[in-house]
């Protein structure tokens, strides 16, 4: 059993980066949730010998993502001449992951991992919220006079970033950066 999660269910961390091995610290619902069900999951090994391994994932992103995400509902309103919604001052760093590359680092840790353990799965590509509003605006070829700076959203945590040695271990390495994968999302969404 492969139980996808997230980084977020380590809370936040303002230097550094959080390994497999760090406590879960979850700081709001969404998180609690993926922590509970990582959990459950281990759980089911211990009590019932399901085989589990977990995941835990940093910001995914390329095409057919939900539009309400970040980069596609920036890269549309962009497109539009819409406002881009940045929360307070844009200054949250998220480790962006183009999605091909995670789903690779998924069907290794199925092929390959070892039951019973945890890999984090990042790119080190460490972005603030305005560094990707300004990447779309670019990308877009729209004017940063669409940044329309809003309050902050509660429990937003300022920083995630994943040590990623364990899944690299293995081989895995992202093929694409960030500018390559928000291209070929650019392309997909205004297609």
């Amino acid at each position: 059993f492969l139980q996808i999660s997230t980084d977020e269910v380590y809370g936040q961390v303002l230097d550094g980066t959080f390994s497999e091995d760090d406590p879960l610290n979850p700081r709001n619902p969404y998180a609690a949730t993926k922590a509970g069900a990582d959990l459950l999951a281990n759980s089911f090994q211990t009590t019932h010998d399901l085989p589990v391994v977990i995941t835990r994932t940093s910001n995914n992103f390329g095409p057919r993502q939900h539009p309400e995400k970040l980069i596609p509902k920036f890269i549309q309103n962009a497109a539009a001449g819409e406002a881009l919604p940045v929360y307070g001052d844009g200054s949250n760093v998220r480790e962006w992951i183009y999605v091909e590359d995670n789903c690779r680092a998924l069907d290794l840790v199925l092929r390959e991992g070892e039951i019973g353990e945890v890999y984090n799965i990042g790119s080190h590509a460490e972005k603030t919220n305005l560094e990707v509003t300004e990447a779309i605006l670019d990308a877009v070829g729209a004017s940063d006079d669409l940044i329309e700076f809003v309050e902050d959203r509660a429990g937003h945590d300022q920083r995630y970033a994943l040590d990623t040695e364990k899944i690299e271990a293995l081989g895995w390495e992202p093929q694409y950066s960030f500018e390559e994968g928000l291209e070929r999302a650019v392309d997909y969404y205004l297609d």
